[in-house]
């Protein structure tokens, strides 16, 4: 009987290292150089926290920190040339920081911090030993954009967290504030994250205001009313090292001329008929140690700017009715919807006081400048006032998001957020289409309705005889120029395109591809 045919020769896979600590060093030059490419930027220091080595992606941020080229920025100390790193912790503990969020003045980036150790032979093999220096990798250089899903995850836990502050603020008597000393209504409310929206106005304004955290000069907040000047502030100080101190505001335009003094610096007890016998503190006081808010600075009497003026330069007051100076310790943000530069040359507004307030000017964009977020901010809103209502948030059909992304919102997100609620109300269902959405538009009669624009192409005839085409080829390409329209509305931002268009992305990148294909 004939043997069986030998088995067919198999390929042999190319041999590894047998010493496992071989393998071990190939496996560590290979995540080195794994994560060198992978990441936007990565740089060593030695263990004294000296830069000895930056790979090419981080050489862009180079310019950003102050330096012309990579000969500079080796061989200084880390903690001199970028702000606010933890890299002098990592190298003193060697404990890795795996993920973290960095700013300074070249932007807002998720980056790791790795020790690295000597190897030292043990009983069991190679030991890790000293810390010898440390890697820093930029995972994210635009974490607004990037990490948007988790952005708006945090968003919604931050407002839970806020109304049961709200909630518990009600309290008075509540053992937890005897305990902390406040009424609950002294620390901010919102955070960055609280911001929505990832369009580049939006992110633009959010890198500002974080620079801005960082410095304890005012800032003047500048922008239309119900771009979010407030939330904006509250994230200012909640970002800053003033964040445990108290956070007020003062509505300028909410308070009586008359009373505005006594709001701003307080009264001694019987300043004037009608007073409390204790006296009062004012609101400087309140916000020592924190931040002084101080909304529709434009409405200021005038008479009062001078003593605001004061205050600010030199860091005390003194309460009506009383001759003693009280010293405070408060950063100012002031915000207003008026022209301010234009109040001053009308003889309005003080001049001097205009340069105090106006050190670090940001101007808050308007909602028609941002047109892509408002798929987001319909969705965050609506998730808002479910949680008020207790009710399913109102489902916004495409048609729907297109009209409200067409419109000129002359009340921005405040009046965004009106729509929304009178839409709610109304309707029987949660799902929204484009007529109820005009309906309420219309009754509100404050702007005229815009239509949401679908361009003409070059080659359209107005006759009608390129109608006269298979009906497939005809959807294909008014399906096309609704992608076109989305896209251009919303900047090239492929994840609010599709939420207007009310498809997935994965389904709108399937069609730009397929389009591009048939070409």
């Amino acid at each position: 009987m004939p043997a069986p045919p030998a088995p067919a020769a198999s390929a042999t896979p190319p041999a590894l290292p047998l010493d496992a600590n071989a393998i071990l060093a190939l496996a560590a030059r290979s995540m080195f150089h794994l994560f060198s490419s992978i990441s936007q930027g990565m740089f060593l220091v030695d263990r004294s926290g000296r830069i000895v080595w930056v790979n090419e992606g981080y050489k862009r941020f180079l310019p950003a920190l102050g330096f012309a080229s990579v000969d500079q920025f080796l061989g200084q100390m880390v903690e001199d040339v970028i702000p606010n790193t933890q890299m002098r912790q990592v190298l003193e503990t060697g404990q890795p920081i795996l993920i973290d969020l960095l700013t300074n003045k070249a932007g807002t980036f998720v980056v790791s911090r790795i020790p690295l150790h000597e190897e030292r032979e043990g009983d069991a093999g190679y030991v890790l030993g000293d810390v010898i220096g440390a890697i820093g990798i930029v995972l994210f250089d635009q974490p607004e954009t990037t990490l948007q899903p988790l952005i708006s995850k945090f968003a919604l836990l931050q407002r839970d967290l806020d109304d049961a502050r709200r909630e518990l603020a009600t309290q008075r008597n509540h053992p937890l504030w005897k305990q902390a000393g406040t009424d609950g209504q002294r620390r901010a409310k919102h955070t960055f994250a609280s911001f929505i929206g990832s369009s580049p106005a939006a992110v633009d304004i959010k890198r500002h205001a974080r620079r801005a955290a960082q410095s304890s000069s005012p800032v003047l907040l500048l922008g239309e009313t119900g771009t979010g000047k407030e939330l904006l502030a509250h994230a200012i100080h909640a970002a800053s090292a003033r964040a445990q101190g108290p956070f007020v505001s003062l509505n300028i335009a909410a308070v009586p001329d008359t009373l505005l003094e006594a709001e701003f610096f307080g009264f001694a007890p019987g300043a004037f008929t009608g007073a409390d016998r204790k006296g009062r503190e004012g609101k400087f006081k309140l916000a020592d140690g924190g931040t002084l808010f101080l909304d529709e600075i434009g409405d200021m009497p005038l008479g009062l700017q001078a003593k605001l003026l004061r205050a600010l330069q030199e860091g005390e007051i003194e309460p009506l009715g009383s001759n003693k100076l009280i010293a405070f310790d408060a950063r100012v943000i002031a915000a207003t919807s008026r022209d301010l530069a234009a109040l001053v040359r009308e003889g309005r507004f003080r001049e001097d006081l205009y340069y105090r307030l106006n050190v670090l000017p940001l101007r808050v964009p308007p909602l028609r400048d941002r047109r892509g977020d408002i798929p987001a901010l319909v969705e965050a809103l609506g998730d808002d006032m479910a949680q008020r209502s207790g009710e399913a948030p109102p489902e916004l059909l495409p048609d729907a998001l297109a009209l409200l992304a067409a419109q000129h919102w002359r009340g921005n997100i405040r009046e965004l957020r009106n729509v929304l609620e009178q839409v709610a109300m109304r309707s029987d269902s949660t799902r929204i289409d484009a007529a109820e959405i005009k309906r309420v538009l219309a009754e509100t009669g404050v702007e005229k309705i815009a239509a949401p624009e679908v361009p003409l192409q070059a080659d359209d005839d107005v006759d009608g005889t390129r109608l006269l085409r298979p009906l497939s080829e005809q959807i294909a390409e008014l399906e096309q120029r609704a992608i076109a329209a989305a896209m251009s509305s919303t900047g090239g931002n492929k994840l609010a395109a599709s939420r207007l268009l009310g498809i997935s992305r994965a389904t709108l990148y399937d069609r730009m591809t397929g389009a591009t294909e048939d070409r």
